[in-house]
């Protein structure tokens, strides 16, 4: 097998510096709605939970206290539409993009097995079929695959980039043909309470599941819903014997989200009125810039939910890129998740109202 180094692809992200370079230039500064990357406060409850947590000075568990279990589970039945769902059906992780990287490595697939995703999706999935040395198999439809070899199928909806959100047929054809051959599904779930035009569903809920969570996992995050990217506070939900063998291989690594991060955790699961907050800050903002992209010659394509519009002048990406940095705004090129966005680019709203203003007069200009 040869080096992990030479498995990977190249980091997307270092092409972009010079055209960062010439946002920053503007003599109004740069725009950056490249990364979605949260901006705005962590609300203070959730500041207040980890600070009152701080004095840990022993190890946390790797499957979390029993608050924090009591938390992810009341979550997952309350908001995914689960029913019955019991601390061995989640498992606390070091931020989702850590699992998306290694789980196929943690699963322990290798040469000889595949992992599809979706041919327009975030890079993570095909860097941690890499990783395990397991061959990456980006797809149009799922049901279309080879089932020969093939071991994960990641789902995500809503999607990063393009914000594309699967109906309840979708997902349950996909579930049933994967249970049919025997495949594992894990639905990154990470946007699920940022819907706009749509309203996204879990994998979990029994209109898809059936009522039962064998052969699926679904990965949510507190980053964007409650501004904890800085935390690295992730879960998993689903098929207990998957999270029990997880559970186990996550022991021997130290795999453990810290203490102070398990409390902030309960604390953000428990509130709403933050998440509804927020929600309301980016619908403002993805409305101001959806405006202001459509009025400067862009065609905004599904965009229903996430963070991001999946925008088009119907040129290439990177040409796109640099016009766009010629104004101060920095945007990330479709080409970055497959070929298939090669002319497109995301734009993320994850900036503060000044600098989203700032966009619209520039747009506008």
């Amino acid at each position: 097998m040869p080096p992990v180094s030479a498995r990977l692809p190249v980091f997307p992200w270092d092409r972009l510096e010079p055209f960062k370079a010439t946002a920053a230039a503007h003599p109004d500064g740069i725009v950056d709605l490249s990364v979605g990357t949260p901006v705005d406060p962590v609300p203070e409850l959730i500041r207040a939970a980890l600070a009152d947590a701080s004095d840990s000075p022993g190890y946390p568990t790797v499957w979390g206290t029993a608050a924090l279990r009591d938390a992810l589970t009341g979550w997952v039945e309350r908001r995914l539409g689960a029913a019955g769902v019991t601390h061995t059906q989640v498992l606390p992780v070091v931020g989702s993009k850590e699992l998306v990287a290694s789980l196929p490595t943690q699963l322990g697939l290798g040469p000889g097995d595949r992992v599809a995703f979706p041919r327009l999706a975030y890079p993570t999935y095909e860097v941690g079929a890499r990783l395990a040395g397991a061959e990456p198999v980006p797809y149009d439809e799922p049901t279309e695959l080879d089932p020969a070899g093939l071991k994960l199928l990641w789902l995500n909806s809503p999607s990063n980039p393009t914000g594309r959100v699967l109906s309840k047929d979708e997902l349950r054809t996909a579930v049933a043909w994967a249970r049919a051959h025997g495949v594992l599904v894990v639905s990154d779930e990470c946007y699920l309470e940022l819907g706009w035009e749509a309203d996204p569903v879990s994998v979990l809920h029994p209109e898809i599941s059936g009522g039962s969570f064998e052969g699926l996992v679904a990965v949510h995050s507190l980053s964007k819903r409650s501004n904890l990217a800085g935390y690295r506070a992730a879960f998993l939900a689903g098929d207990e014997a998957v999270l029990g063998e997880l559970l186990k291989i996550r022991k021997h690594g130290g795999m453990m989200v810290p203490a102070p991060v398990q409390a902030a955790t309960v604390a953000a699961l428990g509130d709403d009125k933050h998440v509804t907050e927020q929600r309301e800050r980016y619908e403002r903002r993805r409305a101001a810039l959806r405006s202001a992209l459509a009025g400067h010659g862009f065609r905004i394509e599904h965009s229903e939910a996430s963070l991001y519009l999946w925008a088009t002048r119907d040129e290439p990406c990177w040409d796109t890129v640099g016009a766009l940095a010629e104004l101060g705004i920095l945007v990330a090129p479709g080409e970055f998740y497959g070929a298939a966005g090669e002319r497109h680019v995301r734009v993320a709203f994850t900036a503060t109202d000044e600098r989203v203003a700032a966009a619209v007069r520039r747009l506008a200009g």
